[in-house]
């Protein structure tokens, strides 16, 4: 909304006898549709002369019969009136048609997100709240199909000038997405058209475009009595986590299982519920309705998502953005994200368009991981929202390290919001790096692989990944080392083991001569990823191949384990491309290790130290336990057809997002194969 100061006059004797005669109306400002002002003056000036003199041109004050008490009364009376008309202009709810007529079409628009003040975008979410009274899920079965409430974007701002608007200071983020009611097949959500003005997404086409139902025929479950046994198990471990959190914790971000109390931390900006959302997909592809049903209810009546505390970018992208998206895409019933501040520039500084990220980072440099982990889930918003302006901020990250110098063809881990030059010559493929990597073979994925630019990039950065970091030990186990400046520190953290999978789901859209040697590589990755996890089959947070050592950690600070899921990552998708039964008999020593040394009476906990006869736990349920850790040890005791490959992708928090297919959702869904009901 435009706001307009109008100064009162003001007048003394002294202005009266002014041989100027004149009487101003004071600077005002209005505020303009993109965030600044506009300064304003307005003035009538009378005649020179002395109280003779007229104050209207050509017209004497005793030609008027108006002394100056009347003057005064009369310039009282027409201030009113300019700023009753102005008021009722601008102020006025039913007043946009009015406004209309007296500016410009540009500024009229409402505010694009980052176009304006933080004010702007505020008291234009709060209108769509108030006209909609949204939040949460709404329930909806089979036929349902998907209406998007969306706010109105400004198409005139450009991007380089949102871009200057948006430096050198906070801008938040409104990820409005995806209202979905049990209503008829004729109502339609907005849908992206790469540009176009307006299209209709339809769930029912979505699903149709699906080369195979998203639960499979009977929900994955194996025809092996010994492989759904141990599913069995894996679902009971959820329930068990889960049970614990919605006892002690609901609505906390994390349980604390051995106090019985939640966590909220820092990590997410003052948003809760972490647990909730992380968890939506992972019940319900497991069939827990009832408990799926609790964790909607949740969503619908005290998800808050407007924050105005310091969060991790990364963390609420792949966590909130992702399991939300996913959980609409499974379900077909409304999952909203409203009002989503994100703690920093997303797109930070005129030429780097580089997101700023934890202060703890390198010279108040950005990190790798963080920014280069945002492409699948604002790819989707894009695509569901109508709004290009997700999709261009990641393609203009990409822009930038798709041109940027590279040390040898690698990414190092630092770089600056401010110059858009690497910080320091640090490279992993573990922590502070790892899911860039994968991000860029799954944007190709997720495209239908018509992704060309990331395909180029991903095996672009693998070749140079196997030529500088890549290593055998003495026993033979093949890791991946971290390079500092040149120099090898030859450590693998548990966060690189992920690497298996990615090289794996990679290798079949290799150059043909290579694909044999990525899966072999990948293989080779899981084995020494498995040969880490010690007699209590549970990894160390990061393991070293120097001093003799192979695959152990020789610091007491990398002995930790909470619970992560990147080993039994690449078993499920090593157990995808393969086959190899040995994959699964690795998850199952997993199983066990989680319920002798993680299981307490009241959910599970990390240990501090995986070599120790007596197990110390950390006290804490992370939440990615259930979206990761069990959803992927789920996966891997079912059949393909649950949640395949051909149709979707996983983000980093395990999210599964759908395969992208264009043609097909701008033919209305025609194909060879369809989704059977």
């Amino acid at each position: 909304m435009l706001d307009f100061q109008l100064s009162p006059l003001r007048f003394t004797q002294a202005d009266v006898h002014s041989t100027a005669r004149s009487a101003h109306c004071r600077r005002g400002r209005t505020r303009q549709a993109d965030g600044g002002y506009r300064q304003t003056r307005c003035a009538f000036v009378g005649k020179p002369g002395g109280l003779d003199g007229g104050f209207l041109p050509g017209v004497s004050a005793s030609g008027m019969g108006l002394r100056l008490s009347q003057k005064f009364v009369f310039l009282l009376f027409l201030s009113g009136l300019v700023t009753l008309c102005f008021g009722a202009l601008f102020f006025l709810p039913d007043s946009v048609r009015l406004k209309r007529i007296f500016l410009s079409k540009t500024d009229t628009q409402p505010v694009t997100v980052g176009s304006g003040s933080e004010n702007d975008a505020k008291e234009h979410l709060k209108r769509a709240k108030d006209q909609e009274h949204l939040r949460g899920i709404t329930s909806g079965k089979g036929e349902t199909s998907t209406k998007l409430k969306s706010l109105s974007r400004k198409p005139s701002v450009s991007h380089e000038a949102t871009e200057e608007r948006l430096a050198g200071g906070k801008a938040q983020e409104d990820l409005t997405l995806f209202r979905s009611k049990a209503e008829s097949a004729s109502e339609r959500a907005t849908f992206s058209n790469h540009g176009a003005s307006s299209d209709t997404f339809s769930y029912n086409k979505f699903k149709q475009c699906l080369l195979k139902a998203p639960l499979g025929r009977e929900q994955g479950r194996p025809s092996d009595p010994r492989t759904a046994e141990r599913r069995d198990k894996v679902k009971e471990m959820m329930k068990f986590a889960w049970d614990n959190y919605k006892r002690y914790a609901w609505g906390k971000n994390e349980l604390r299982p051995l106090t019985r109390n939640g966590h909220i931390g820092n990590m997410f900006g003052g948003l809760k519920g972490a647990t909730i959302i992380d968890s939506l997909d992972t019940l319900y592809i497991m069939g827990m309705t009832e408990e799926y049903n609790d964790a909607k209810e949740w969503v619908q009546t005290s998800l808050d998502l407007n924050s105005n505390g310091e969060a991790s970018l990364f963390e609420v992208n792949i966590r909130y953005v992702g399991g939300l998206l996913s959980a609409y895409y499974l379900t077909g019933e409304e999952v909203r994200l409203i009002d989503v501040h994100y703690p920093s520039l997303l797109v930070r500084a005129a030429a780097s368009f580089i997101p700023t990220c934890w202060g703890w980072a390198s010279a108040g440099s950005s990190i790798l991981a963080e920014f280069g982990t945002l492409h699948l889930e604002f790819v989707h918003l894009s695509e569901l929202s109508s709004n290009a302006i997700y999709k261009e901020k990641v393609m203009n990250i990409r822009k930038l390290l798709s041109k940027i110098e590279k040390p040898h063809g690698l990414y190092p881990n630092f770089l600056s919001p401010v110059s858009g030059n690497w910080v320091q010559h640090h490279v992993s493929i573990g922590g502070l790096g790892d899911s860039f990597y994968e991000y860029l073979i799954k944007s190709y994925l997720m495209s239908d692989k018509t992704d060309e630019e990331a395909k180029k990039m991903y095996y672009s950065a693998l070749e140079a990944i196997e030529a500088n970091l890549v290593q055998k030990s003495p026993g033979g186990l093949t890791y991946m080392a971290e390079w500092r400046g040149g120099i090898l520190d030859h450590k693998m953290g548990h966060l690189a083991c992920f690497s298996g999978g990615m090289i794996g789901i990679g290798a079949d859209d290799g150059v043909p001569e290579k694909r044999q040697h990525y899966l072999d590589l990948a293989a080779e990755i899981t084995h020494t990823c498995h040969e880490s996890y010690t007699p209590t089959k549970l990894g160390p947070e990061a393991f070293r191949f120097d001093g003799g050592a192979e695959a152990t950690a020789t610091r007491l600070s990398d002995r930790y384990y909470i619970l992560r899921p990147e080993v039994i990552e690449s078993y499920m998708y090593m157990w995808r491309l393969t086959h190899d039964p040995k994959y699964r008999e690795w998850g199952w020593e997993a199983v066990e290790a989680l319920e002798q040394h993680c299981r307490v009476d009241s959910g599970f906990s990390g240990i501090r130290d995986v070599y120790a006869t007596t197990v110390g736990h950390d006290n804490m349920q992370q939440s990615f336990f259930l979206s990761e850790t069990l959803k992927y040890l789920y996966l891997l005791f079912s059949d393909d057809d649950l949640l395949p490959l051909e149709d979707w992708v996983f983000n980093t928090e395990a999210h599964p997002l759908p395969i992208i297919r264009d043609s097909c959702l701008q033919d209305g869904g025609a194909q060879d194969k369809t989704v059977s009901e």
